[in-house]
């Protein structure tokens, strides 16, 4: 005797090996043998067998027409034998009883299933909606298909096209259009991003990681909303007019100018340095619209070639220190003994300064040398207070030696590049300069002494503000003061490029509150302060990521551009090498692993992947030289990078990072 019946939900036929009570052991088809319960069978056969009677069923099955079925099945429930016979004329065998069964459970659209063999036919309204979507999702299907034959054939549909940068970033993973993109890539054997690259949707890998990263960052734009409020129209008189020679140090292309200085020889042995800070925290008034817009960015956005500031241009241009006009500004003067060039104190003003040169880096960096300062030399506009500001520079950069217990690198080149042209097409100029040079050094020891000084000043004055500590080898940003060991100071908080970055915005909004006796904008319990630091962090690396992988862009292509098939690297650790004259780190397989570090090697280019940011190499041979000193402060910082991209060693805050000199770690 053979049984028909349902296991785990699939109907099966098999012979019935032995019987105990009300459950059957019986033998499948494929030769296994299983336990049937007697309710779970719906009949019994005697012919034909059940691998023949399998076979037969299914194969009659698709000549069952659901739809005639549904016509003549009877109102309310019925069981699949009552519906055999009156299909069948009540001739219907095994064979008949076993396709029907499997036609009714088959279309679920057609029939609801009531208990084991037991049936109901679905509403007819109910059903005219299920064919109708059973009908849309076949022509998805085909849709699909269609568009997966044109893109394996080498064309891109226009609607894939016109969703190619969504469809990358942000994929609905049930829509048609990704469901084609990614049925074509997997049969193309390609990723869905290199092949959108191959069929044109993607113009170059360089629009890839620009547009992807503005798509993701910034979906209303690079613009500002075109309701947002003008400047004020203030002429700031209410403040008094500093009576200082004031000059700003940056780059030529540097737009927002947040600092100046000024030197004023006392006469009695004593020098007072102004550090001069641009002060839009009187015009940006918190939570309103343009604070909003700037608290949406966090920061200005950096890569060669590329800007994106934190707040529009006009009101850059009507804060920004701008030589030959007054602009308010947020002052901190430092008193300080000629002969030990130690400080002796300290005061913070707001008022007005007007600065009487915008220097600029590339122009006279070149003349600005150590022999030309230590020999009296130097010839340029400000050459005094350039060289009296270099001797206070590397005071304040010996006391902090002091107090981190070991030399800060320096000699570092900081490689960028200056693009000529537009876009991807731009021609390659890889640039240099010196970390540590006379000029970084003097700007950089000025922000890190505002920075530290007015943090140590608001924990004094009571008021909340937003510091940068490091303890243990890690660095964060909280509300709460605490030392900063890689720097050596006692507290710092950004304060010193409030036109570029938020969290400096917000920290000078509290300082103008303690110098004018007012209430202070937040609280030290201000809820808004926590989520400050967490957007200000969580954006920030994003933004400087971007940076790194613009550099990593840049540095491959000026390797295609050069035609270079040698290169040669410093050993940073293990297989990791930095690319020498390129701000750029990458693993090189196979290097012999008892290489030390800041040994040099020359590499052989067999590719550059400008998607994915990896130059492919190969060992040509160890060199004989090893790490010049300078060289061994880029290994020690690039060790550094590494660590901290895994969040367990301190950032490297040294530099001018308060200018926009291209690849300076943040003061």
């Amino acid at each position: 005797m053979h049984l028909f019946f349902e296991e785990d939900g699939s109907f099966k036929a098999g012979t019935v090996l032995a019987q105990a009570g009300n459950a059957y052991q019986v033998q499948l088809t494929t030769g296994r043998r299983t336990k049937i319960k007697a309710s779970h069978s719906f009949f019994s056969f005697e012919q034909p067998s059940p691998a023949e009677l399998v076979e037969r069923a299914q194969a009659m099955v698709p000549e069952l027409d659901p739809s005639f079925l549904w016509e003549v099945a009877p109102e309310g429930d019925f069981i699949y034998a009552d519906l055999a016979k009156e299909y069948w004329g009540g001739e219907e065998g095994p064979v008949e009883k076993a396709a029907l069964l499997w036609a009714l459970h088959g279309n679920p659209v057609y029939f609801y299933r009531k208990g084991r063999g037991g049936y109901r036919r679905a509403p007819a309204d109910i059903l005219a909606k299920a064919l109708e979507a059973l009908e849309k999702k076949r022509r998805l299907e085909e849709q699909k298909k269609a568009w997966v034959r044109e893109m394996v054939g080498g064309s891109l549909p226009e609607v894939i096209a016109r969703q190619a940068m969504p469809l990358l970033i942000r994929p609905d993973k049930n829509g048609i259009e990704w469901k084609a993109l990614s049925d074509a890539a997997s049969e193309r054997r390609q990723t869905p991003l290199r092949m959108l690259l191959e069929l044109g949707g993607i113009q170059s890998p360089w629009r890839w990681h620009v547009d992807s990263f503005y798509a993701q960052n910034f979906p209303q734009g690079r613009g500002f909303p075109a309701d947002l409020p003008k400047p004020p129209a203030d002429d700031w008189s209410r403040f008094p007019l500093a009576d200082v020679r004031a000059f700003s140090i940056d780059d030529s292309d540097t737009t927002e100018v947040d600092d100046a200085a000024s030197v004023e020889h006392l006469g009695d042995g004593r020098t007072r340095v102004g550090i001069h800070i641009a002060a839009p925290a009187l015009g940006i008034l918190r939570d309103d619209p343009l604070d909003r817009a700037a608290r949406a960015r966090m920061s200005t956005v950096y890569a060669p070639g590329l800007k994106t500031t934190m707040l529009p241009e006009e009101w850059i241009k009507a804060f920004s220190l701008d030589e030959g006009r007054p602009v308010p500004c947020l002052s901190l003067y430092v008193t300080v003994d000629d002969e030990t060039l130690s400080v002796e104190k300290t005061e913070t003003r707001i008022e007005r300064v007007s600065v009487v040169r915008n220097l600029r880096y590339d122009k006279i960096d070149a003349f600005v040398t150590e022999e030309a300062i230590e020999a009296g030399t130097l010839d340029i506009e400000f050459a005094d207070e350039i060289c009296w500001l270099w001797r206070f520079a590397r005071k304040l950069l010996r006391n902090r030696e002091e107090e981190r217990g070991r030399p800060e690198p320096t000699g570092r080149i900081d490689w960028y590049f200056a693009l000529e042209g537009e876009g991807e097409d731009a021609v390659i100029r890889v640039r240099g300069r010196r970390r540590g040079a006379p000029l970084d050094l003097l700007v950089a020891e000025l922000m890190i002494l505002a920075n530290s000084t007015w943090g140590l000043w608001l924990e004094e004055h009571g008021t909340a503000g937003i510091y940068r500590s490091q303890r243990m080898g890690r660095v964060r940003m909280s509300t709460t003061p605490g030392p900063h060991d890689g720097l050596g100071v006692i507290r710092y908080a950004w304060s010193t490029s409030p036109l570029r970055r938020y969290v400096d915005l917000v920290n000078q909004r509290q300082m103008i509150s303690v110098v004018l006796g007012e209430a202070p904008v937040y609280l030290g319990n201000d809820s808004d302060l926590f989520t400050i630091v967490s957007q200000f962090d969580n954006l920030y690396t994003l933004y400087g990521d971007f940076q790194t992988r613009m550099e990593r862009y840049w540095s491959l292509r000026w390797i295609l551009q050069e035609n270079l098939q040698i290169i040669e690297a410093i050993v940073v650790k293990g297989d990791l090498v930095r690319i020498e004259g390129l701000p750029f780190m990458q693993r090189v397989p196979g290097l012999p692993e008892d290489l030390e570090r800041g040994r040099k090697v020359e590499l052989r280019i067999l590719g550059c992947d400008l998607v994915d940011l990896i130059m492919d190499s190969r060992l040509v041979r160890v060199l004989d030289e090893s790490a010049s000193a300078e060289e061994e402060a880029a290994i020690e910082e690039a060790l550094e990078e590494e660590a901290a991209a895994a969040g367990e060693t301190p950032e490297n805050d040294g530099g001018n990072g308060d200018s926009e000199m291209p690849g300076s770690p943040a003061v």
